[in-house]
């Protein structure tokens, strides 16, 4: 196998803090809120351990946590890491209207901008939602690529601007654009997966078995898609007790031995937009852009 040919491997982090426990979880409990505190503690061993095995990695930030924690996230783009714009307080946008989605925007790139001087390329939402004008908004804004929508798995796509549905007609998709979705999905977050939260979330798999599954998805990619993208999404606040660590260190190995190419996000955008003009992207994906739908 060419080395054009292996499969690309993102292991990212969603550095949020307490912002996703005061955007998302709406929480008013400082213990909830401690929680995400505890990603400050786990960011130094993540780091170190990346450093061991020369992994460079995608962390999205949102501004919120950049103002929390300007020296962790410093260290972070100081050690060769990519910076991703996660919004502000990790807030749902499509909670918001325009001007209070731009608001969100311009406030996390105000923070990234302050704390370690990047704008970034990247742009991954908090919880993965979007607004009907999230697109849009992007492309304005001039990012390169997004990482929050689940339209496949382990190859990247061309997002779709202007979608419509209802209950009493067809699915109408709408124009294809020029920004890269790096697909993710629920199961490789380790989050669901690890995190127990009262009411609403089990968590608490033992590690084995998120280890199983994940290696089991990261063989077939590797058997099944080649120059493709294999991406996990880690939250320093969830991977970084002491059986996910491991758990983690393990992973790494296997990837290493199995022969995965670890890259950052934007690296990998890059280099795929490059290959995939939109316009022949389009020919030979007539399902993934809407073409061969039937039109109402």
């Amino acid at each position: 196998m060419t080395d054009s040919e292996k499969l690309s491997c993102c292991i990212t982090f969603d550095f949020d803090g307490m912002s996703s426990w005061i955007g998302s979880a709406k929480s008013r409990n400082p213990s909830m809120i401690s929680r995400g505190q505890f990603g400050a503690v786990a960011i130094p061993r993540i780091l170190d351990l990346l450093d061991r095995y020369m992994v460079r990695s995608s962390f999205a930030v949102p501004g919120h946590t950049a103002y929390a924690y300007p020296g962790l996230v410093q260290d972070i783009f100081a050690r060769g890491h990519e910076i991703v714009h996660h919004g502000w307080v990790h807030e749902n946008p499509a909670d918001f209207d325009e001007a209070g989605e731009r608001n969100l925007l311009d406030q996390g790139l105000e923070a990234l901008q302050k704390v370690v001087g990047v704008r970034p390329s990247g742009y991954r939402s908090p919880a993965w939602d979007f607004s009907e004008r999230t697109v849009d908004l992007l492309i304005e804004y001039g990012f390169d690529y997004d990482s929050s929508c689940m339209g496949h798995d382990f190859y990247p796509y061309y997002l779709r601007s202007g979608d419509e549905w209802d209950t009493d007609s067809a699915y109408r998709f709408g124009s294809v654009t020029e920004l890269v979705e790096l697909p993710v999905y629920w199961g490789l977050d380790d989050f669901p997966l690890s995190e127990f939260v009262m009411g609403l979330n089990e968590g608490l798999k033992a590690p084995s078995a998120v280890e199983e599954m994940w290696r089991g998805d990261f063989d077939f990619a590797k058997q099944n898609c080649p120059a493709g993208l294999f991406t996990l999404t880690l939250h320093p606040q969830t991977i970084g007790r002491g059986n996910r660590m491991l758990m983690l260190e393990r992973l790494l190995q296997y990837f290493n031995e199995h022969g995965a190419k670890f890259e950052v996000m934007g690296d990998y955008a890059q280099r795929w937009k490059a290959a995939n003009p939109v316009e022949d992207w389009k020919l030979v994906n007539p399902e993934l852009s809407g073409e061969s739908a039937i039109k109402p």
